[in-house]
């Protein structure tokens, strides 16, 4: 088994390389941290490349079998203090694994009778959608579909904030034209979250195939879907502040559909 030990070494520099954007659209790879993480992209079908793991680390990870499922040759031993070097977050169990990315195309979706589905347009914080991707998977929504994104959906942040949510969620993007034509097609109807919008959510019928419609926490949803929406919902704001974090909407919104549904 290959072991690496300098930080000089080409491996190693590729792996930092994949913090930038365009370097992962080069590479056409996805660096990503976590035992847990791995096994749920796996288990979504994603291809691994190479696992970078310490074992000094990893002796102490809550997840001991998923070597097992790491073919020996895609396996590479990295000191201790290279993992340090690589890690983006603390308390990490000594893994780091280079996956080839998927298409996310929105015809790809599979959706059952009268789905919920969370759309996102130009959504910019990648903690924001990991965050909403914890939520439609907690909340077993049917897909989020990510438009006009401002954000790299494989961006390490998202991958982090979104406890490897983002394998377990059936994942779109595409451009609010796009993704408009698809709601219509699929018989969904749409729900645009407005600050000044006349209708409450919670007196919205979530129960039928329903889509709500999130936009930036700067500026909302542009005049495309303010336009096209079906319906305009708000949630009640009480204090001094107007806005809630785009994460926290989604997840108000969402559980009030799970609610209405019985779920």
């Amino acid at each position: 088994m290959e072991r690496i030990t300098s930080l000089q070494n080409p491996r190693i520099k590729q792996i930092l390389r994949l913090s930038k954007n365009r370097e992962r659209h080069e590479l056409e790879l996805v660096a990503m941290e976590g035992a847990r993480e791995l096994g749920l992209a796996l288990d979504a079908g994603y291809v691994l490349d190479t696992a970078y793991i310490c074992p000094a680390i990893y002796g102490h990870s809550e997840y001991p079998d998923l070597i097992h499922r790491i073919p020996p040759q895609k396996i590479i031993e990295i000191s201790e203090a290279i993992f340090k070097k690589l890690a983006y977050r603390e308390h990490s169990d000594g893994i780091i694994a280079l996956l080839k990315p998927k298409e996310h195309n929105l015809n790809s979706i599979i959706l059952p009778e009268k789905p919920f589905v969370i759309v996102l347009e130009a959504v910019e914080k990648p903690g924001n959608l990991g965050a909403i991707l914890r939520t439609a998977d907690a909340a077993k929504a049917d897909a989020v579909i990510v438009c006009d994104p401002n954000t790299d959906i494989y961006n390490p942040n998202t991958i982090r904030s979104s406890i490897g949510c983002l394998f377990t969620v059936q994942l779109g993007v595409g451009t609010s034209e796009e993704t408009l034509e698809w709601l219509k097609k699929h018989k969904i109807k749409s729900f645009a979250a407005e600050l000044t919008a006349a209708n409450w959510y919670q007196e919205c019928d979530f129960r039928e195939a329903s889509a709500i419609i999130m936009g930036t926490e700067a500026d909302g949803l542009t005049d495309f879907w303010l336009r096209q929406a079906d319906v305009r919902i708000k949630i009640p704001m009480r204090g001094k502040i107007d806005s809630l974090n785009l994460s926290v909407s989604t997840a108000i919104l969402t559980f009030e559909a799970m609610r209405q549904r019985g779920f």
